[in-house]
């Protein structure tokens, strides 16, 4: 999606000399932040003006009304109450608009005239932190783009302090990366930002693109502007080379944050430079075919892989697993460790459960620390974290001694923040207020001016409750209250019925319907003194809250390891749970080329079965047998039993067991999944067109260790056209030596099981069917060989065509069983077949020349509308004659 922009104004806004003061500093923060929806704070709501008033009206669902109506100063507005402001903040953000939240900066009871106001937040998709409307397992991240190709790509994550490296061939790698890190937003040049569309990818989440100045990117000093924005000496220290590509782009990417947040994002303070070579790689389509964390129908997670494996009880845990599915391991020793490490897990019921109770009790700290540092956090979440660093010693416990290399390395990495715990229990109250100022954030004890000005607060309010008690016995006026109002202050309210008995001294302070109301020299004194004891009380709350974060983000760097620990022992603690609940086996991962299962399942479908009816099947793609060509039935389980030999791959390289009795897999780079049908009709792609772009990229891309599926190539255009792409792809990936991949192709094209005969690495299986005469029984099992038919007719009757249909395809078949005879492709291509379609007389001259005109026209360069007016065009000709 490209930058939102905002519609113009219907209202012009008023000259310049008739702006009113309010409407000057509106003004002004508009200039400065163009392209975002002011909330602008006046007293206790955010209001919108303008055209930002009738961008967010019906959007937010708010009634548009108007300032000054009648005048020639009349404005658009609406508004929304400011404790309700990142609701409606988030709605905004979400449909793609940047958002800047002006607050006013001094206090209104101690200003005269017109307070001031500054812009204090920018939020946007990439730079949305608001925890209660993030999802746990979801990363938000904000991408920069330097280079002409090959790019260098900057991924920030606001919430998480997260920050990494990465590079890219050239456009169509750079849109694969941007897709692969989930990308909310994306900064690009000014001069870049038209081609940038190019770059994000159809489908899935939208990208905003964000424009900056191209001198943000520029490389001159870059190295040096980074290197001051994370506060360190050298990048060699992250295992950055100071050529990396992306430098630009990062110090782009920091610039912004600081920029838009108004506060340097001090929790990213390192940053991780990505390698390739050491992560199994999925493009977008083949995350999006084979569903890895969201499924085609409606991108939920429901029914995905991340949802059947996704035992996870922390935050932190849910977004490393999810991270783990869209970038597995490639290196055996890595991948083992963790495999060591789900086994110890898996064989020890007792300490996995002590584990996983520990960790429940651990909050978002990657978030938490987010918050501190950009100074949005409550004490709620100063509280939430200390409850985690109290349960981090129980996680320590738990994974100390289990029984593998890497818990053991885990337990000796994982800092408890011992110190911090301490400093934090010290400070707060145990179940603190909402928001510090409000005198229950900060505990008694902890510090002396504080203790001073709260004692004489609650001191005034017992005094309050004295006086009152003294002036009913005094005057005999049983209902006598002292109350308080933000316009008198204290006062005495005596009711009109009592009014006779009113002392001397009161003075007179208002009138109101039911009596009067009244002040005393001492109550004048006690609210003064009162009212500057709670403002004071308030200040120096603030104060040490904020000394508070501060502490918490100068241990940025302990709370992010900690952090990162805290979730890998999740991720492998919820691996051996769902190993240990659903029979999972211990894939061998190694080095040998070929992948062997031995009565596999698959994962998500599995769990949305009764248990046991799930069939299980094998299968072995190695030397011998290269590429397998699987045929049977629609409905028979081809396509369930390709994604299954993908998914457990993904899953042996991400560490977890596998759904299958015995597996041995070799290390795969990548995994191509060319199936179903889609279109990109926004891109003005077809479905076949989608169908063969995926399929190019499989071509240009695979390599001897990738793993390839397709199902149904070239069922997107006329049979034979379709078949001879089929029959060309799979000599393709058989005998090109720099492709050679270990390939699953399901076809209902019975002509490439030849194939078997003529490429020595080529084998057949297929779907098992039971046939009752008429009818037939889908066994979802997979048997060496090649299927006699596809049954498309039994399944055309078990879906319910009607049966004079059903009937009419069988005679239909017969006749073009009996015309041609298929011999093999291999010598002998096929001559299309072809229905007499005007009888036995041949076609009349109008007939002819309605076929000379298809004849002579190429389909694929029609538009819709080009094409639906040839129908009619030729349907009117062949009526009239």
């Amino acid at each position: 999606m490209n930058r939102t922009e905002l519609p113009p104004a219907s209202s012009a806004q008023p000259s310049p000399e008739r702006l009113t003061p309010m409407f000057v500093q509106w003004k002004e923060a508009k200039r400065q932040h163009p392209g975002t929806i002011l909330f602008f704070r006046m007293g206790d709501f955010y209001e919108l003006f303008f055209e930002d008033a009738q961008t967010a009206a019906p959007i937010l669902e708010l009634a548009l009304t108007a300032r000054g109506k009648g005048t020639a100063t009349e404005a658009p507005m609406c508004g929304v109450p400011h404790f309700a402001g990142e609701g409606y903040i988030a709605k905004l953000v979400e449909r793609g608009f940047r958002v800047a939240i002006c607050e006013q900066v001094e206090d209104p009871k101690k200003t005269k005239g017109m307070v001031r106001r500054e812009v204090v937040r920018v939020v946007s998709p990439g730079v949305f932190t608001d925890a209660e409307r993030m999802h746990p397992s979801e990363s938000i991240t904000l991408a920069a783009v330097s280079g002409r190709g090959p790019f260098g790509v900057c991924f920030a994550d606001l919430s998480t302090g997260a920050l990494s490296l990465a590079r890219a061939r050239d456009a169509r790698d750079l849109s694969d990366v941007l897709a692969r890190h989930e990308t909310r937003e994306l900064l690009v040049a000014q001069s870049r930002a038209a081609d940038a569309a190019a770059w994000v990818t159809s489908g899935g989440r939208p990208i905003l693109i964000t424009p900056l100045a191209d001198d943000c990117f520029h490389p001159l000093h870059a190295v040096d502007r980074v290197l001051e924005m994370l506060g360190a000496r050298s990048l060699g220290s992250f295992g950055c080379p100071e050529d990396h590509p992306a430098l630009p782009a990062t110090a782009a990417a920091l610039a912004h944050l600081r920029d838009t947040q108004k506060t340097a994002p001090k929790h990213l303070d390192r940053l991780t430079v990505e390698n390739p070579s050491e992560s199994l790689l999925l493009d977008a389509g083949t995350r999006r075919n084979l569903e890895v964390v969201a499924n085609m129908r409606d991108g939920s997670r429901q029914h995905t892989l991340l949802e059947s494996l996704d035992a996870t009880v922390t935050a932190l845990g849910a977004r490393a697993l999810r991270n783990w599915l869209l970038e597995p391991l490639a290196t055996p020793v890595a991948i083992n460790a963790r495999l060591d490490a789900v086994d110890a897990l898996r064989r020890d019921p007792e300490r996995r459960r002590s584990m996983r109770e520990a960790l429940g009790e651990v909050r978002d700290i990657e978030r938490l620390l987010s918050r501190a540092a950009l100074g949005s956090a409550t004490p709620r979440d100063v509280s939430g974290l200390l409850g985690s660093l109290r349960a981090l010693p129980g996680v320590k416990h738990a994974l100390d001694g289990a029984g593998s290399v890497r818990t053991d390395e885990l337990s000796a990495g994982l800092d408890t923040l011992d110190d911090l715990a301490i400093d934090l229990s010290a400070a707060l109250f145990d179940e603190p207020g909402v928001q510090p100022g409000d005198g229950r954030v900060i505990r008694d004890g902890f510090d002396a001016a504080l203790d001073e000005s709260r004692d004489l607060a609650r001191g005034g309010k017992r005094v309050l409750a004295e006086i009152e008690a003294r002036e009913r016995d005094r005057s005999g006026i049983a209902t006598l209250k002292i109350k308080y109002n933000k316009v008198f202050g204290y006062y005495l309210e005596v009711s009109k019925s009592q009014l006779d008995k009113v002392p001397s001294d009161y003075e007179r302070r208002q009138t109101v319907v039911g009596g009067e109301r009244f002040v005393t020299p001492e109550l004048r004194e006690l609210e003064t003194r009162i009212l500057s004891a709670e403002e004071q009380m308030s200040e120096r709350e603030l104060e040490l809250f904020g000394m508070l974060l501060c502490s918490i983000t100068t241990r940025a760097s302990r709370l992010r390891g900690t952090a990162a620990a805290v979730a890998e022992a999740d991720v492998l603690a919820c691996f051996a749970e769902t190993a240990a609940r659903e029979n999972y086996c211990r894939p061998d991962v190694d080095e040998a080329d070929r992948i062997e299962l031995i009565e596999a399942r698959h994962p998500v479908i599995e769990r949305l079965l009764p248990a046991g009816a799930f069939v299980p099947n094998p299968c072995r793609l190695d030397e011998s047998a290269r590429i397998v060509i699987v045929t049977g039935p629609n409905m028979g389980g081809k396509s369930t039993y390709l994604r299954q030999v993908a998914l457990l791959t993904l899953m042996a390289q991400a560490g977890s067991f596998v759904p299958a009795r015995a597996a041995k897999i070799g290390i795969v780079d990548r995994i191509f999944c060319r199936v179903g049908a889609s279109d990109n009709l926004a891109g003005g792609e077809s479905t076949f067109m989608v169908e063969m772009t995926e399929t190019a990229n499989i071509l240009h891309n695979a390599t001897p260790k990738s793993l390839v599926i397709l199902d149904e190539i070239g069922r997107g255009t006329a049979t034979w056209d379709g078949m001879a792409i089929a029959w060309a792809v799979v000599e393709h990936l058989h005998e090109d030596s720099r492709l050679a991949p270990k390939a699953l192709f399901a076809t209902h094209y019975h002509e490439l099981t030849e194939l078997e005969g003529t490429l020595s690495r080529v084998a057949n299986a297929h779907i098992a069917v039971r046939e009752h005469g008429h009818d037939i029984v889908l066994l979802h099992r997979i048997e060496p060989g090649p299927s006699d038919r596809s049954y498309g007719i039994h399944v055309a009757r078990l879906a319910g065509l009607p049966d004079r249909v059903v009937a009419r395809a069988r005679e239909i078949l017969a006749r073009l069983v009996s015309q041609h005879t298929p011999a093999s492709l291999a010598s002998h291509p096929p001559a299309p077949l072809q229905l007499a379609l005007f009888g036995d007389s041949g076609p009349s001259s109008a007939e002819q020349s309605a076929l000379q005109r298809l004849r002579e026209i190429d389909p694929n360069a029609l538009t819709p509308r080009e094409a639906l007016s040839l129908v009619f065009e030729l349907s009117d000709t062949l009526r009239e004659h």
